[in-house]
């Protein structure tokens, strides 16, 4: 089993990589099992179940929609995220839905079913699609999951690991921070010349090296975004007033050099800016998912703007030695927050930020694994519970802690010689084990803490 940096690493929409993201691809996978069939044709209407967390907050996190977008052959990479909104207010008028780009068919809004309490067996966020002909008949039903990042799963992939197989043989596997570890010290290599070597089993090093500066383009592009954004406030109920727009304002008036935490409110910036975005579903990186997008790009960005020695080599190297440490979290625990809580979105790309960090500032493999360790550690136990079931409180404010909380890892661990009593693997069974015993109400459901103490309107 391999998996690669653009696993980790994918342009979307927001605002979730597992309710908006996953349901996308699903749908688009779907119909391309119809095209494969040769049943397009005769499909007449399409039923889409949705069952566990995406029942539960998925008008929130836009699943419906997404199923509606996927279904007529959007893709998270490509789809129009300024005008989704629009086409599906015209699929719903129309009650006419264009299936897989190609052929116009019924679509009622009650197509689309949420089962709020009702899960399938191999996880939380659980889908059924089911095609059906002239006479109502059964041409072809699907089951998919999907579980975290973004990342689809059928029913056949849904049991042990959840994780598409990849049979691809690469030079230096690992699957423990002990392995990952063990290979550096074996071939002095790097954490990033590790997941560069593996990267060449499928693409040349020159592709590799373009598309990691295309995800950093896409970052930059939604810091951007998000900070010269003119609407008040973000979409939904809560009316929560956009924060990056004013702050972005503020620090470029600003002449005050002298303030010794100037820099922490340029990581807050471009944290909060990303979510924002992501929160009114613009364009995103999943990193490793929607919900924790922020965290990656605020302290790469920090590393671009405050490291005197920042280069695009540098950049490649954080990108790449970030996802070394985001697949050990997705083989050995789980990256959704229907699963484990937020520790699995937010602890993880906490880890991920403060360990690539700690590798483009000269830390050794050993600093860099006790940075992604401190990085998860202090995420232990955090739960997910959205406000409203929207990607805003405390998902934002949340993203941007965790951000200067991953420099702060990088900088404590680049002081030490990389000893320490609490391995990565260890935070990262613990961050399962912790997740398994956590209450469901406080994975994704809208059910549970802030989301029942926080009065909506």
């Amino acid at each position: 089993m391999a998996l690669s940096v653009f696993d980790m690493f994918s342009v979307g929409i927001g605002p979730s990589s597992s309710h908006t993201v996953g349901p996308m691809r699903a749908a688009v996978q779907f119909t391309d099992a119809l095209k494969a069939g040769s049943l397009l044709d005769a499909v007449t209407r399409v039923q889409v179940e949705l069952f566990g967390s995406l029942g539960a907050t998925g008008h929130g996190h836009g699943s419906d929609k997404a199923v509606v977008l996927g279904l007529e052959g959007n893709r998270p990479e490509t789809v129009d995220t300024d005008n989704a909104d629009a086409r599906v207010a015209e699929v719903r008028a129309a009650r006419r839905l264009r299936l897989a780009g190609a052929r116009d068919i019924e679509f009622d809004a009650d197509d689309v079913v949420m089962h709020r309490t009702r899960t399938l067996p191999a996880h939380p966020n659980g889908m059924i699609f089911r095609a059906l002909g002239a006479t109502a008949e059964v041409l072809q039903e699907s089951t998919y999951y999907s579980v975290g990042g973004g990342f689809v799963v059928d029913e056949d992939a849904a049991g042990a690991d959840r994780i598409v197989e990849d049979a691809t043989p690469i030079p230096y596997p690992f699957t423990t921070g002990a392995e990952l570890l063990a290979v550096c010290a074996e071939s002095g290599k790097r954490i990033s010349d590790v997941m560069l070597a593996n990267e060449l089993a499928w693409r040349t090093e020159e592709e590799v090296r373009a598309e990691l500066l295309h995800i950093w383009s896409v970052m930059q592009e939604c810091v951007h975004n998000g900070c010269t954004r003119v609407e008040p406030t973000l979409p939904g109920g809560l009316k929560v007033p956009r924060r990056a727009p004013g702050l972005y304002a503020h620090l470029h008036a600003s002449t005050d050099e002298t303030d010794p935490l100037r820099a922490m409110d340029w990581v807050n910036l471009f944290a909060l800016a990303v979510n924002e975005e992501n929160a009114s579903g613009g364009r995103i990186v999943t990193a490793p998912t929607n919900g924790a997008a922020g965290i990656v790009p605020a302290v790469l960005h920090y590393y671009e703007k405050f490291v005197p020695s920042a280069d695009e080599d540098g950049i490649v190297r954080f990108l790449l030695a970030a996802a070394a440490i985001g697949i050990l979290f997705k083989i050995n625990a789980s990256i959704s927050g229907a699963e484990v809580g937020c520790q699995g979105e937010v602890g993880s790309a906490c880890a991920m930020a403060a360990g690539a960090l700690c590798e483009v500032l000269g830390g050794t493999p050993e600093q860099v694994e006790n940075a992604a360790e401190i990085g998860i550690e202090h995420n232990l136990g955090l739960t997910c519970d959205p406000v409203g079931g929207l990607v805003q409180i405390p998902c934002i404010e949340r993203n941007a802690i965790a951000s200067n909380k991953a420099i702060n890892a990088a900088r404590i661990a680049a002081r030490g010689d990389g000893s320490h009593r609490v391995s990565l693997d260890a935070a990262i069974k613990t961050m399962r084990e912790t997740g398994a015993d956590m209450k469901i109400k406080y994975k994704e459901t809208s059910r549970g803490g802030l989301a029942v103490n926080v009065i909506e309107c």
